[in-house]
This record gives C-alpha cells, structure tokens and sequence, in this order.
C-alpha cells in the first residue's frame, strides 16, 4: 500500500536553497532514515510532509487512510496540565475508556454499575492490550509521576513524554499509521535506546526519522534518503550499503569535478577573448560556461573536510581524583571514594542511566563543581576543552565569523602553518555563505558544530565531552570521529551513541548508581556482551565473578607456574595435517567470495532481497573466517 509521496518539493530560505526538485515515496512497512548536513533541510522536509510547512514548489500526497504521527525536536505541551492528560490528549475512543478506567480506579469510589460499564466497553474496543502496551511504554522510558505538571519538566524528561506520547499514539492505529521521528534517540540513555531499537523493529509500523545513531539506523531502518547537493539520493540497504553507494558517487564526482576544472579553464579563455556583441552560438556557451563555473566553484566535497588543530604540550601530571565524595542529600549518592589518576592519552567513555550524575562526575573533575571531600589535581600544562550540554554561550548575536574571531583571528594547525577564522570554518563545513548568518538563526546541529569549533580553538589537550555527538549529522560526526581518533591527548567522553563509543573509547567508568564506579577494560560492545553473559549466567545458576582492569593483567605467579611448567611441543596427527592443509586452502576461497559478495553490495541496481541475501552471506563468511583462523594459529603452534 502506498501512503505517501513527496514529488518535486522545492525550499528554499532567503538566497539559501535547502532542495530542489526532490522525489521520493513512502510505501508501507518502510522503515526510512533521513540523512543530510545539519542546516541543509531534515527537519524542514520532516514539517513538509507532516503539513506545518509547505514548499515553495510541488507536491505532498498522504494517504487519507493513514494517520500522520509526528515527533519533533520542540513539543507544543500544555505545561499546567499533568503528564498523563498531556500523553493521552487524543480524540480517541480507546483514549477515552482507558483514562476512565484510570480516574475510576484512582478515585477511591466503589460504583459497581460504573465499573461493570467500564470493563464491558474496554472488551469491546480491545483497550486491554492498550492499556498494557501503555504501561510498558512508560515504564520502559522513565516516566513514573504522571499527576507531575509538565511545566516542572527538564528539557530532557519533556523529550522522552513526547517520545512516549508519539508511540502510545502508533498503536491505537495498530500500524496504519505514517510514524515521522526528529531524533528519537536524543535525552535516551543507552538502555531506553536498547528497547526502542526492539520496539520499533519489532512494530508493523511505516517510519520515515533522522537520527545520527548509526547501530539504531542499522538496526530499524531499511532504507536510506539522502539530501546531498539539493538533490535526494534513496539508498535500498543499510548503512554499510549507503556508505559503499556515497563512496563510489564521491569518487565519480571528484572525476567528474577535474574534468569540468579542465573545461572551465578553456571556456573562461575562451570568454576573455570574446567582443561584446555576441552570436546566438556564443550565446549559448557563455551560458554553458556559467553552468560549468558553478559546479567549479560551489563543489564541496566530503574528504575536503578535514580538521588538524595543534595540540598544547601535556605535561606528566595531568588529573588526579583522590577519594572523593559526593551526594545530594541521604539518599542520592554520586562518587562514595572514588581514587584515579588520568594518564597521557587516555580515552575513557562514561556509561549509565540517566540520573546516575554522569554530566556531575565530569563538573567535579573539571573543578567547576566542588565535592564534599577528597581531591581533585590538576597538572599545570593541563587546557581542557570542555563540551557541555548546555549548548553554545554568546551574550549578544553576531555572524558566525565574528563570533569565531572573537577567540582568533588565525588557528595554528599541527603542521605548523596558521589558517585564517574563515578558512577553518570551511573545514568545519560552514560556507561562505552560512559564516555571515547570525548565530540565532543557526540550527540546532549547525550551534553544536560551532559550539565544538570554539572549543578547539582554544588548543586544547584534555578533551571533556557531555554527549557531543546530539544534534551532530552524520558528515560532521565521521569528521569529529576522524579527528579524536588522530588526536593525542586524553578523552574523557559521555555519550548515548554507541557507535562512537565503540570507535573511540579504550575503557570505561559505569556508573551503577548509589555511587558505585566500575572500571571495565574495552568499549561499549565489549561492556553490553559480558553484561549479557552474566545475566545469562545468573538465570543459568553459575556463579559470575565480575571482571575488573586487574583480570587483564598478567599475574606473575601464573607467568611463573607457566615457565616451570615447560613440556615438549606435542606433534600434529595424520587428520590434524590434512585439517591444516586444507584450512589453508578455504580461507583464500572465503576471502575471495566475501570481496565478491562486497562488490555485488556496491551494485546501485541491487534488489533489496538480493542485497539482504548477500550481507547474510557475508556475516557467515566472517563468523567461518574467524573459526578458521583460530583453528589454523592452534594447529600451527604444533608444526
């Protein structure tokens, strides 16, 4: 079934063209993600097709079966009513009998007529599986004190109602319904996320969002949308697959982009020398010509975005948190002694529910918060660049560029060489054009990429990071991304995004909450698969033993044991030969066969069955390499 179309939709604002003549549909049971630079049209082509904006040109067609259900960034809320009343504000007649059935029971008043009528009409509009998946929604996002006024609200409890509110709303409809989502997973700590990736995988549902989370993009989505360069790219597959598919059109862009140099060069000499008056034949190639000169100029392509910002001199001594304490009242214990002292080049990712005072930990560290005893040490060569949530600060609005040159003119990078403000703003992916708007009328993701900007200008070799990665596009996050990875000194990192987590982080600090601090030795991933193995050990009946940075140390009574313990290298056996032999010819098959299947991937005019049926095959391939590979060093070491 068809639900919806957007053909030929342009916008633009002022001089600005977000799109131009884009196309796409929705079908039902997609399951779409929406990718584009921040400032570049996401939310705007969201509004479009919801109805709160219109576009300058072509068409919107919704189907006038389905239900149109919208989670934006900002919340229209009434803040004097409850969190209940605003949750189930729907005209709907399963809304009704279940909110009746609520004030019944909270009420206190026995009327066994009232009731009996209740219980009849919730038979019969089936608003008991509502009511339990009700339950569960709220319970699942943290949402308990629902006679809370929604005024009294933080920023981020007000996201997760209307996330809640969003859903709740998806299943009166029982999946005919259009769900559009603006960053579903911002204000979600690690677990929410978990379960909302389950649900709405799990939901016969039609979802057009944008997120930057890639595992959650991999994980519900189906398809891809791209706005690049005013146009929109549709991806059948993963995120892999986008990848590979924008990879290969960089590259032809790049071709195209020397040639259409090359031509440009010939066509403005060939301008120069012309006379004024001109022949319809010239005519059209002084038109050709400006054509080409657009493209030439105003190309921008992704690997021209690079940051290498010089770092500050880190000194031995860098930061030490000795014994410290810290609470709000009795009962909401923060840090009960924690004892660590950072080294040169750490990455440390911080991890924990909501609540837990993961944004206070990093407060307390940076000494902009004080404990209730122990102490904090900083190193005098120490500059933190923090990067909080608060958002970017400015006491009066300026252009970009103003704003910029307020901290420098120039930005040393580590070659050696000197930029100017403008010139690393482009870097940052801010044109010409964008560095004279003024900061109040930039996006939110564009005031994050500024807010980060500023900090790295400040040559900073301590990074704090309270989730940077909310609001940021996914271009601007494989940037921030490639620069961490290059950069020298020590991070110490908040965030929900697990994808980044996983590519930066060496350790971690989970915060258990009541205080309690673990020091686990890897990245995300590596954290969720041993959680998993003790639950499993748990309900299984095995004792668990948690690990710690001192079970990946090698002990020295065990190096010990083992020298004294040398015996004679045990020989491979007749079957164990013919074992190795022939592992050493199915490995180069399996590698040849994945590069095959990775090509076919890359084909743009891959059917989504085939495409799913080649990823499957390769993952098995991956899972038989890595036995192979096991199998082959445990034999080798008796040859």
């Amino acid at each position: 079934m068809h639900y919806a179309t957007l053909e030929n939709i342009s916008k633009s604002f002022g001089i600005r063209q977000l799109f131009k003549d884009i196309t796409f549909h929705i079908s039902e049971g997609d399951k779409i993600a929406l990718i584009a630079r921040n400032g570049f049209g996401k939310s705007t082509l969201l509004n479009i097709l919801s109805g709160k904006d219109t576009p300058d040109t072509g068409t919107v067609w919704v189907h006038k079966d389905i239900k149109l259900v919208m989670l934006t960034q900002e919340n229209d809320f009434d803040g004097e009513k409850s969190i209940y009343d605003n949750i189930l504000s729907m005209n709907n007649e399963v809304v009704k009998v279940v909110r009746a059935y609520e004030e019944y029971n909270e009420s206190g008043i026995e009327d066994a007529d009232k009731f009996q009528d209740i219980l009849i009409r919730m038979e019969d509009l089936d608003a008991w599986n509502f009511e339990n998946q009700l339950q569960q929604i709220l319970t699942k996002l943290n949402i308990h004190n629902l006679n809370q006024q929604v005024k009294s609200l933080s920023g981020g409890q007000k996201k997760r109602v209307a996330l809640a509110q969003a859903l709740i709303e998806t299943e009166l409809y029982n999946g005919k319904c259009l769900l559009v989502m603006d960053e579903p997973t911002n204000h979600l700590d690690v677990a929410m996320i978990e379960w909302l990736e389950d649900f709405l995988s799990a939901q016969k549902l039609t979802l057009l969002m944008v997120t930057h989370d890639r595992y959650f993009l991999d994980e519900v989505c189906n398809e891809i949308v791209e706005i690049e360069d005013q146009k929109v790219y549709v991806h059948k597959g993963n995120y892999d697959y986008f990848l590979n598919n924008k990879a290969l059109r960089i590259e032809n862009a790049q071709s195209e982009l020397q040639k259409d140099k090359n031509i440009f060069r010939k066509e403005l000499e060939w301008m120069r020398k012309q006379p004024k008056a001109r022949t319809t034949k010239s005519k059209s190639r002084q038109d050709a010509f400006v054509d080409i000169e657009e493209r030439v100029k105003n190309k921008t392509l992704d690997s021209d975005v690079q940051l290498q910002v010089k770092m500050t001199r880190l000194g031995g001594k860098i930061l030490e948190m000795k014994k410290v304490y810290k609470s709000f009242g009795e009962n909401k214990p923060i840090l009960k002694g924690f004892d660590y002292t950072f080294k040169r080049g750490e990455r440390i990712g911080i991890v924990g529910k909501n609540g837990v005072g993961k944004s206070t930990f990093l407060q307390i560290a940076l000494q902009q918060m004080e404990p209730d005893s122990g102490k904090i040490n900083h190193g005098d060569t120490v500059v933190f660049g923090h990067f909080s949530q608060e958002g970017l600060q400015y006491k009066e609005d300026k252009r970009v560029v103003e704003y910029v040159k307020d901290f420098a003119e120039f930005f040393p990078l580590n070659d050696g060489t000197k930029i100017s403000a403008s010139k690393f703003l482009e870097r940052f992916a801010f044109t010409p054009e964008q560095q004279y708007t003024y900061l109040s009328k930039l996006s939110g993701g564009e005031k994050r990429r500024l807010q980060l900007l500023s900090i790295l200008f400040k040559n900073p070799n301590f990074l704090v990071l309270d989730e940077p990665t909310n609001d940021l596009d996914l271009q601007t996050l494989q940037i921030l991304e490639e620069f961490l990875l290059d950069f020298g000194g020590c991070i110490l990192l908040v965030s929900h995004d697990r994808y980044f987590m996983d590519k930066l982080v060496e350790h971690l600090f989970v915060f258990e909450g009541e205080g309690v601090i673990n020091d686990f030795p890897g990245n995300y991933s590596q954290y969720r698969m041993k959680e998993i193995d003790k639950k499993n050990n748990i309900e299984s009946g095995k004792q668990y033993t948690s690990l710690s940075v001192e079970d990946v140390k090698p002990k020295e009574e065990n190096i010990q044991v083992k020298s004294e313990a040398k015996t004679e290298k045990r020989k491979l056996s007749f079957n164990e030969k013919r074992e190795f032999e022939q592992i050493e010819i199915d490995m180069p098959k399996l590698e040849d066969e994945k590069k095959s299947l990775e090509n076919k991937m890359s084909e743009p005019n891959l059917s989504f069955d085939d495409l799913q049926t080649a990823s499957n095959r390769i993952g098995e391939i991956i899972a038989l390499l890595e036995e192979k590979e096991l199998r082959w060093l445990e034999l080798s070491e008796h040859i």
